[in-house]
């Protein structure tokens, strides 16, 4: 008898598993009590480099208004940070491709200020730690050559930007080959530097967060690669990703004028784009049936990245707590930034709709 109870017991675990719900909810238990709460608002943004040739940077004015309207004292980018990307090049076996596709090459800017990543990282915080009320040509060159060789480009971009434009020009740690590629960096289809990296500039701060993180990914075996794409590829060729497809079409019809970004803007942050993202990309993969499992692998992937990234961002926040911060990254991480930063305490979610309007 007693060995027939423990069988059925067994068979009840999984079950039971499935329907446990943890007593606590930190979302549950908002503060402080008193004083400023960290407000938070995620900006969600097609990736600029891949729009339609239609796209004009200048019709981005009227959404810069209406985020500088709103006044965030910091701004947190899809970026990897320089010492992130330092490193990821200690283990060339898992990160060779998040190397060569996300992390600056910073060889230029050592050469020009003697500064290593780790060095320069250092060398900026003091900078800053001690930065006056209004900083001198020279100084904001110093710092942006800083920046450069810390691997934060964007960062660099906002001291460059604030420059008058007769200032920037070489010296002070800026020489002919830094100065290049930060004047390529002002017009890159980047919606860090355009938008991003332009806000700070208009708003008087002083650089931007790079808060993307790429840990969680690794090189896959050969053999694993045609399949894995393939099965991701499959389980995306669904009916809400149809839906998706012709709904970002039509969300960017118009990306040569200022409504019109506005019209894609308000589409990729509406709130029933959520339930789309899921539905089209993570949840098929979710269910994808491959023996390996590639697509369960695939979102442990995504939901490990998004998990560090709102890491990233609350820790940015402890900096200063009670202020404001914009957050602009790729539409579909959108969802998952808003739902991990409000489990989070001292962080209130804003809804970015009503400041896109």
């Amino acid at each position: 008898m007693h060995r027939i109870l423990f069988a059925l017991l067994l068979l009840a675990a999984p079950a039971t598993a499935q329907t446990y719900h943890p007593p606590f909810d930190p979302s549950a238990h908002k503060g402080p009590r008193t004083g400023p709460p960290n407000e938070v608002a995620v900006l969600g943004s097609p990736h600029l480099s891949q729009l339609p040739d239609g796209f004009r940077p200048e019709a981005l004015a009227p959404l810069l208004d209406r985020l500088a309207a709103w006044k965030p004292q910091a701004i947190a980018i899809e970026s990897l940070s320089g010492a992130q990307c330092d490193e990821l090049r200690r283990y060339p076996y898992r990160y060779a491709d998040t190397i060569d596709s996300y992390c600056a090459d910073t060889a230029a800017a050592r050469a020009a200020t003697g500064l290593d990543v780790p060095t320069a990282n250092a060398a900026f915080a003091k900078i800053l730690a001690d930065w006056p009320a209004t900083p001198s040509a020279a100084q904001r060159r110093r710092l942006a050559a800083t920046f450069l060789a810390g691997g934060e480009q964007a960062s660099a971009l906002v001291q460059w930007l604030r420059l008058p434009p007769a200032e920037r020009r070489a010296g002070d740690g800026l020489d002919t080959t830094l100065v290049e590629r930060l004047t390529k960096l002002a017009t890159r289809h980047d919606e860090s530097l355009m938008i991003a990296a332009r806000l700070a500039a208009r708003l008087g701060l002083e650089r931007v967060y790079a808060m993307d993180d790429h840990s969680a990914d690794r090189m896959m075996a050969k053999a694993d690669e045609a399949p894995y794409g393939a099965a991701i590829q499959k389980a995306w060729d669904n009916p809400a990703g149809a839906k998706r497809r012709v709904r970002d079409g039509a969300a960017q019809r118009d990306l040569a004028t200022g409504p019109g970004i506005l019209t894609m803007y308000r589409a990729f942050n509406a709130p029933d784009m959520a339930a789309i993202v899921y539905a089209s990309d993570f949840g098929a993969a979710l269910e994808e049936p491959s023996p390996q499992r590639f697509g369960r692998q695939y979102v442990a992937y995504w939901e490990t990245r998004n998990l560090r990234m709102a890491a990233n961002i609350r820790d940015m926040l402890g900096e200063r707590p009670g202020q404001r911060a914009l957050v602009v990254v790729g539409a579909s991480h959108k969802p998952y930034l808003d739902a991990y930063l409000h489990q989070m305490h001292d962080v209130h979610v804003v809804d970015v709709m009503p400041l896109l309007r």
